[in-house]
């Protein structure tokens, strides 16, 4: 597998009422952007790996420069559009090479997590983490200059469809699965 490893963390600025809206439903604004201010700080930490370069996608574009962020990290801007276009523009702002991009809001997420996807490259184009509502907390491409045409088409984001249709959108193109972890959307999952 020829270039660097990537790997994109899509973080929101923590600002109340603009992360983790569904979560804030069940337990308030401020507490569910202290949690993922928290859990920001903890996963870029815990997920930095010398096998792979971690550069955070950053929204809004604005908030690129925010002293928020662990400032040794660079940073991109996620740009506008939905998940699927935002995380597409990421991808191919990386370095020729495979890139794996992953949300912030996965607790469980370690380095052993992220290994097993890139090496799962070797042999597939692309390859998901699966959630267990039925999304993906990591998608992973073999090549970030040659991204998958459709990848990210027609997908009901937010949905326990996300997943599959992720997968259909890609035809006949290989694809791998790895470990299924557990984000948080509502207060149950924390």
């Amino acid at each position: 597998m020829p270039g660097r490893r990537s790997l994109v963390v899509m973080v929101k600025e923590p600002r109340p009422g603009r992360v983790k809206t569904r979560l804030a439903r069940d337990i308030g604004s401020v507490p569910a952007t202290w949690w993922f201010r928290h859990q920001v700080d903890r996963l870029t930490r815990s997920i930095r790996d010398p096998r792979w370069q971690t550069v955070l996608a950053v929204a809004p574009d604005k908030a690129v420069t925010s002293r928020v962020f662990d400032a040794a990290l660079p940073r991109v801007a996620q740009g506008r559009g939905d998940l699927g276009a935002r995380m597409a523009r990421a991808m191919r702002q990386m370095p020729p090479g495979p890139v794996c991009v992953i949300g912030a809001d996965v607790p469980g997420i370690t380095p052993a997590h992220v290994a097993r996807a890139f090496r799962a490259l070797g042999d597939a184009e692309t390859v998901f983490g699966p959630a267990e509502d039925g999304g993906y907390w990591l998608v992973g491409v073999r090549n970030a200059r040659a991204f998958p045409p459709g990848l990210f088409e027609g997908v009901r984001w937010s949905s326990r469809h996300a997943l599959a249709d992720s997968v259909a959108s890609l035809g006949k193109r290989r694809v791998a699965l790895v470990d299924r972890l557990r984000d948080v959307d509502r207060a149950a999952d924390l």
